[in-house]
């Protein structure tokens, strides 16, 4: 398994964060001037309430925040004043963390009245429904996006960014810095944060306090920026291949085909791995290097150790006949 110092950790941002993220670009106003907004959000997927704002909410679901678009606005305003109220008490319920109010609509003052009553922010915004969503689901997906912290070296190898993982003192940010001084580039050393964006896409990044920073035993720290340039270095990476830096053991099981492949899990996608054990001599940097340009060619749809693997045993039946 990847070393990591966290499990997966699940994000909430509390609504007054989203308020000043997106103020501007949204026009952003809070009507319910009272209502506190350091409620926490966790659930990234915000939609209108449908069914629930009709009075069925069997399905509805807890902690969500909803948009009142005009189709939402003009039902609640054919409803008398009594049941409008009734539905939205039956709505805010649900742990709503806030509810945004799309172009620029006039809210009853039952409505605030309701969600004030929940202690539920109403924002207003500018914009229409649709842009609306079009500019704060990608935000609240990166922001709210389950991350860990993974103990490794994270750098990007012809375009293909290679994850170093291995014992503490094996050799990972050493292996790095030779990389980088190939021409190669650096994005997090040590510490590398990862969040998955969408379902199979990792992304891995240094902390802000660490920079672009490595510890080399017997030189300290070091600057790579400074040092190589901006070049040599990148503030995030997607994590495609995971690279084991494993101290030589002769008793040890090793690849020495590549036909049968390892993954890692991690956030809960599946990332190649590959095993590299460590011996005096060995180059690593151009093996990282090699490990690269072969994920390249795989992602393109050629497999080299299953064709010469084809190849193989086409020539020994041949061969048997």
């Amino acid at each position: 398994m990847v070393p990591s110092e966290a499990t997966l950790t699940a994000k909430s941002v509390p609504v007054q964060e989203i308020l000043e993220a997106k103020q501007q670009i949204l026009g952003l106003e809070v009507l319910t001037e009272d209502t506190a907004l350091d409620r926490p959000a966790a659930d990234p997927d915000i939609t209108s309430p449908g069914l629930a704002l009709a009075g069925h909410t069997t399905r509805t679901p807890r902690g969500r925040m909803w948009v009142f678009g005009q189709t939402e606005m003009t039902y609640l305003k054919a409803l008398p004043e009594a049941e409008a109220r009734k539905r939205l008490a039956g709505l805010f319920t649900f742990e709503v963390p806030a509810v945004f109010v799309t172009k620029a609509q006039q809210v009853p003052a039952y409505f605030l009245e309701e969600a004030a009553s929940a202690s539920v922010p109403v924002l207003r915004c500018t914009v229409s429904t649709k842009e609306f969503y079009r500019r704060i689901k990608p935000f609240l997906e990166l922001t709210m996006a389950p991350s860990t912290t993974l103990h490794g070296s994270l750098a990007d190898v012809y375009g293909v960014g290679l994850l170093f993982v291995g014992d503490s003192g094996v050799g990972k940010s050493e292996c790095v810095l030779d990389l980088v001084e190939r021409g190669h580039r650096l994005v997090a050393d040590d510490l590398v944060l990862a969040s998955k964006q969408g379902n199979d896409v990792l992304i891995g990044r240094g902390h802000e306090l660490q920079g672009h920073h490595m510890e080399i035993r017997g030189v300290g720290i070091i600057d790579v920026s400074a040092l190589f340039g901006v070049r040599a270095i990148r503030q995030q990476k997607r994590i495609e291949v995971v690279v084991s830096l494993d101290m030589w053991d002769e008793h040890g099981d090793y690849s020495r085909t590549g036909l049968g492949e390892e993954y890692e899990d991690i956030l809960g996608v599946s990332v190649p791995k590959v095993t590299v054990p460590l011996n005096p001599g060995k180059n690593i940097t151009v093996i990282s290097e090699v490990v690269a340009m072969n994920h390249l060619l795989r992602f393109s749809g050629v497999n080299s150790a299953q064709i010469f693997d084809e190849k193989l045993k086409q020539y020994l039946e041949q061969d048997y006949e």
